[in-house]
């Protein structure tokens, strides 16, 4: 049986409309794959340390594999492609224990 896993992405962005289009290219990778947001942009607190992320998104996949094949795929390339010259992304992908 394989493993929840979790994305973890701090995303920088100058350019929110631009960005519009490629959460909807995103959205459309990301149920491919059998993923779901768990954190989109909401409200949080750095309770140690000094990491602020601008925009701060978890989402779930089903197992590594399912969230390798949607950074992979297809149509997640065409939602980077979107938001390419206009955000920064550090996003970091975790086994559940």
């Amino acid at each position: 049986m394989s493993k929840l896993a979790y994305l973890v992405v701090d995303a920088r962005s100058s350019d929110p409309e631009r960005m519009t289009e490629y959460r909807r290219l995103a959205q459309i990778a990301v149920e491919k794959h059998g993923g779901r947001y768990l954190v989109r942009g909401a409200p949080y607190e750095t309770l140690e340390g000094t990491w602020q992320p601008q925009r701060l998104v978890v989402l779930e996949f089903p197992s590594m594999d399912a969230a390798r094949g949607f950074y992979d795929s297809p149509e997640y390339l065409a939602a980077r492609e979107a938001r390419a010259g206009v955000s920064d992304f550090d996003m970091v992908l975790a086994e559940a224990y």
